[in-house]
């Protein structure tokens, strides 16, 4: 069985639709792909420097929002 990531947003006025599904589930699949990366790197430097803490909310702070942002659909 494979597990297929689909998130929905309704009511929007930025397309006809009204009706956002591409755009969510892109951001969260790249969101995804990033954290396997990202995660172990910035949890390594998370304690000592301040670095690691920036590395860890690049997800949420500019990964997601892009990628979402970017497909209006």
């Amino acid at each position: 069985m494979v597990f297929v990531p689909l998130c929905m947003q309704c009511g929007l006025n930025s397309n006809a639709c009204k009706v956002k599904v591409l755009g969510l589930t892109l951001g969260f699949v790249a969101f995804v792909v990033a954290g396997v990366i990202k995660w172990p790197l910035g949890a390594a430097v998370f304690f000592r420097h301040r670095k690691g803490r920036r590395i860890m909310a690049h997800l949420a702070t500019v990964v997601y929002p892009r990628v979402t942002s970017a497909i209006p659909i």
